[in-house]
């Protein structure tokens, strides 16, 4: 039934007449679970590794697409510093996952280490290279009320708790991918300022603009880009009556300088529903809409999120 020096020989193990039907029993349940698990030498799964963004700069959102050769149960990545989730596309087969590169990423090379498990039950790693290139951002000079450049002694411990509750929630990946589809503007119109342009409020520089902002009347209704729940609702000193969505997977939607919110804590929300007003509280100098959005915790452009789903 077996060529038993043949298989000895592969053992490098030394079987007296005494033992070898129970060798050949070993190497049937062995040759049975290898054949269960695809083979003992698997065909090699290969993986097609593709990019699509604006640029390769800081605060662009990337979309990385991984194709193989097999059908993966899973398919994950490593990519500056954060686990990152891919989703399948029935249409193309591509599975497909969301990096964002931080307002501040040095220019460099940048790995993004892909691992794919298969139905067969074996894992795949390869690495991908993402090589982001300088940019430079231009800066604003804005006179607004000296209590918001430098605040007085009583609102420090409600700015640091502030920050706090945001820093802990943008940490936060939530397993469920409540997002699908193009993500749109929330308010009509343009948006008015350029992502990452640095602030200098009554001549003090302050940290980079993370978000952009839209021209619009007070009272303009918000709607939220893409479906998501509700994390917070609430009035803060600098950013005044803020909403934050979580769409899922580590991708938030901040709006701040509302006149009214129409949302609480918990609710969950569609593409288009109204989640607040645009109004001109906190540090402003006019009505307008300010819309974050961070992703695994990094800084980038909303306009790049709405155009790399647009098409």
């Amino acid at each position: 039934m077996y060529d038993t020096a043949l298989l000895l020989g592969e053992s490098g193990c030394e079987i007296t007449m005494r033992n070898r039907l129970l060798v050949l029993v070993g190497v049937m349940l062995t040759c049975a679970a290898v054949a269960l698990s695809g083979g003992g030498r698997a065909q090699e799964v290969m993986l097609e590794i593709s990019h699509r963004a604006r640029g390769l700069y800081p605060g662009e959102v990337v979309i990385v697409g991984v194709q193989t050769s097999a059908s993966p149960v899973t398919v994950r990545a490593t990519a500056f510093g954060h686990s990152i989730r891919f989703f399948p596309n029935e249409t193309d087969g591509i599975w497909r996952g969301l990096i964002g590169i931080d307002l501040t990423t040095e220019p460099g090379e940048y790995p993004v280490a892909v691992r794919v498990t298969t139905l067969e039950g074996e894992t795949v790693r390869r690495t991908y290279v993402l090589a982001v290139s300088p940019k430079e951002f231009p800066t604003r000079h804005l006179t607004v009320s000296p209590s918001f450049v430098n605040p007085p002694p009583e609102v420090l411990d409600r700015l640091q708790r502030e920050s706090r509750q945001v820093a802990d929630i943008f940490r936060i990946s939530s397993a469920d991918r409540q997002w699908s589809g193009p993500f749109l503007a929330p308010v009509p119109g343009q948006s008015t300022s350029s992502f990452g342009r640095r602030s200098v409020f009554n001549g003090e520089s302050r940290s980079p603009h993370s978000g952009a902002d839209f021209r619009a009347t007070e009272g303009t209704h918000i709607e939220a880009p893409n479906a998501g729940t509700v994390v917070l609702a609430d009035n803060q000193y600098f950013s005044g009556n803020v909403v934050i969505i979580d769409h899922g997977w580590g991708l938030y939607s901040y709006f701040a300088h509302l006149s009214a919110i129409d949302v609480t804590e918990g609710d969950t929300v569609t593409l288009g529903q109204v989640v607040g007003k645009v109004g001109a509280t906190g540090r402003v100098t006019g009505p307008h809409l300010h819309w974050t959005v961070r992703l695994n915790e990094a800084r980038v452009d909303p306009l790049s999120l709405m155009e790399l789903f647009s098409n």
